[in-house]
């Protein structure tokens, strides 16, 4: 069970926000604030987390807590695979790929998990893309997944590789025709003069592979995040959340476990 939106704490937020006194009084103290939203919160009631009960390998928390998902009533616009990838080309003196961006800093987005297993996470995407540029200059990435039905977050640090191109030619092969269309025809992260021009490279691609299969383009294709640490956090009521980081230990094939403050 996990629970529902409480519509009594809905109603308490919006009355507060649409309360023209308090919202003046705001405004009032603090004038280069655009929104008020100080006021937007609410107390994590679903759960905990205890040292005792936790298991040895994160892989198995991990499976867990996304099995529960996969078994909740969600509502169909909750894409319960999105996860948050971070990416940096920072700390790698590698000389920065021919015509690409600038990819210095760092830079998040939204990708979906499209495998996963004790082998790492799998996303696919464009390799020129700028993650993927960034990738190409330093391997170590972030993932986040932010499940607040549950009160739930889990980190993750490591490493990505590509996957193999069997992996990414099957993963490929399975996608809509639409959508491998899309991927020929978008120069994912590049600047394009408007979207008709891309409407039309789509139309394009549509008559040359009419009646024919359509191969995977070789600048896209999968990736494989290779963990080395876990963090899992759970919503607890006064902002007293639990939370365990799992970190593999060097030259073992086993975790350690620290519970941090929250």
């Amino acid at each position: 069970m996990y629970h529902s939106l409480d519509a009594n704490l809905v109603g308490t937020i919006f009355a507060i926000l649409t309360n023209e006194s308090i919202i003046s009084k705001f405004y009032a103290t603090n004038e280069d604030v655009t929104l008020a939203i100080h006021h937007l919160r609410r107390d994590y009631m679903f759960g905990s987390l205890s040292l005792k009960d936790l298991p040895s390998d994160p892989w198995q928390l991990f499976e867990s807590w996304f099995k529960q998902l996969q078994e909740a009533e969600l509502p169909s616009w909750f894409e319960l695979n999105a996860m948050t990838l971070s990416t940096s080309s920072e700390g790698n003196t590698t000389a920065r790929i021919k015509g690409a961006q600038d990819t210095k800093g760092v830079s998040s987005r939204v990708v979906l998990l499209k495998h996963i297993d004790q082998g790492g996470f799998t996303f696919f995407t464009n390799y020129e893309s700028e993650k993927g540029q960034q990738i190409s200059l330093q391997p170590r990435v972030a993932l986040h997944f932010f499940w607040p039905i549950f009160d739930r977050q889990v980190r993750v640090e490591g490493l990505a590789e590509k996957t193999s191109a069997e992996v990414s030619d099957a993963y490929f092969a399975a996608r809509p025709r639409s959508s491998q269309l899309g991927a020929i025809a978008s120069p994912q992260s590049q600047p394009i003069d408007d979207e008709a021009k891309l409407e039309q490279a789509v139309r394009d691609l549509e008559f040359q592979f009419e009646g024919k299969s359509i191969p995977r383009p070789k600048n896209w294709g999968g990736y494989r995040v290779v963990p080395n640490m876990f963090e899992f956090w759970q919503g607890k009521p006064s902002r007293l959340h639990d939370r365990f980081q799992y970190r593999k230990e060097e030259s073992k094939d086993s975790w350690s476990v620290t519970r941090l403050a929250p």
